[in-house]
């Protein structure tokens, strides 16, 4: 650990999702006290956390920086390139690679993860308490809950329509070798992922470190109405069922999803921005996709988890009496709405992307990933003298530790120095009254 704040206070976390793992190794490395609720049990937290997680740089980074740089290479895949097919027909459509200098630059990596921050957490220290559901929260006391709807009055996604599904499962990589068509994915690089744009589904997949397994996510426009978040998130579901999902698609990706472990499943929905993360008392606060849900299966979400998690623990680093509290949590809002909400539209746009229902729009952008193919160039046509590259600067190069410091350094500091400075002249007038009375009697 190092950074350890002077006041250390017990942080409850409701959830262990990757916001609320993140947030407890990075609360523990400044010292803190870290309880983690979660309703389910061991066995199904590792179920709730299987699957592939892509993380982009500009969370690999706070992860180095938080000594985890070589467990997190053993069990994940540096990706350098993307292959883009038609999710109907497998059309190859074209390849981008990514420039190792244009990712050297961002000061992270594009990785391919297994999930493994639940053991880290417990190394840190943390306490998980599995097997907990949370009745009720409350605002009294000195702690912080993460918790959604205590502050803003609703669980916005049971408000929100169902944009589509997403699947996110696993399929091992003995059983796509003893196919001749899904064994030619194994002879492309380890570091390549495989992403299919179609008529309202998409499709990505990729390898999973250290794991014989192909990580498959799959985004559908639900052929059946009124689904409810009961009838996705959890074991059991019906393998068939997300087959039936697919819909026209080509043979490898059918293939894979037969052969596909049972899936994960939750509603994509598009959740406007959220107003208020702190509670009126200032002991709870919302980070992770309880603050800004993005869309299920996003590039994004885990790294706005980690970033979260990396700010309002570099906050946190300098509390020194409870009185601090309520500014720091306001200060981890201030810091992260915009830059969240940024991200947020950004993945909104990619998934309209992925999923572009057919039409004139689509086959010209298909036309236009062809030409570039055809010319030799980057399939999205993103290089490091591109806007777009501009775009992904802004996007990865953002570092949440040097955000928290220099928020202490331009308002945190100036704050403790103006406060220090009321609690002095209160105590020259205090002194002040006790020599005049002094000199009365």
């Amino acid at each position: 650990m190092s950074g350890n704040a002077e006041l250390a206070i017990k942080f409850l976390v409701v959830g262990g999702g990757i916001a609320g793992l993140a947030c407890a190794i990075a609360l523990r490395r400044v010292g803190h006290h870290v309880v983690v609720l979660e309703q389910y049990s061991d066995i199904d937290i590792s179920k709730m956390l299987h699957g592939g997680i892509r993380l982009p740089p500009n969370a690999s980074k706070v992860l180095f920086h938080w000594g985890l740089e070589r467990a997190l290479r053993q069990v994940s895949v540096t990706s350098s390139a993307i292959n883009v097919e038609i999710y109907e027909t497998g059309e190859f459509i074209g390849t981008h690679r990514w420039e190792e200098e244009v990712l050297r630059e961002t000061g992270g990596d594009f990785l391919f993860l297994h999930a493994f921050l639940y053991d880290t957490a417990i190394a840190a220290g943390a306490e998980v308490r599995a097997g907990t559901t949370v009745v009720s929260v409350s605002g009294d006391g000195p702690r912080v809950t993460v918790v959604q709807e205590a502050i803003v009055g609703k669980d916005v996604l049971d408000a929100a329509p169902c944009q589509s599904l997403f699947y996110n499962t696993t399929v091992p990589g003995a059983l796509m070798r003893a196919d001749p068509q899904l064994a030619s994915f194994f002879k492309q690089p380890v570091e390549t992922m495989f992403i299919w744009l179609g008529n309202n589904r998409s499709a990505v997949a990729f390898r999973m470190g250290a794991k014989d397994e192909f990580a498959l996510h799959m985004w559908v426009r639900p052929m059946q109405k009124g689904l409810s978040d009961d009838d996705c998130w959890g074991g059991g579901l019906d393998l068939k069922e997300m087959q039936r999902q697919l819909g026209e698609c080509e043979p490898r990706l059918l293939k894979m999803a037969k052969l596909a472990a049972t899936p994960a499943c939750v509603q994509v929905k598009m959740i406007l921005p959220i107003e208020d993360w702190v509670d009126e008392h200032g002991r709870m606060v919302i980070i992770g996709e309880a603050a800004h849900p993005l869309p299920a299966g996003s590039l994004q979400g885990g790294a706005m988890a980690v970033e979260d998690a990396a700010v309002l623990a570099k906050l946190f680093s300098h509390l020194r009496n409870q009185d601090q509290i309520l500014t720091v949590l306001h200060a981890f809002q201030d810091l992260r709405e915009d830059r969240c909400a940024s991200v947020m539209h950004t993945e909104q746009c990619n998934l309209h992307f992925q999923m572009m229902p057919a039409g004139p729009q689509q086959e010209r952008c298909n036309q236009e990933m062809r030409a570039r193919t055809a010319q030799g160039g980057s399939v999205f046509g993103v290089s490091e003298a591109s806007e777009q590259w501009e775009q992904l600067k802004e996007l990865w190069g953002y570092d949440a530790d040097d955000e928290a410091d220099d928020w202490w350094a331009k308002w945190g500091l100036l704050r403790e120095r103006a406060k220090q400075r009321l609690l002095d002249m209160e105590a020259e007038m205090n002194t002040a009254r006790l020599r005049s009375l002094r000199v009365r009697a």
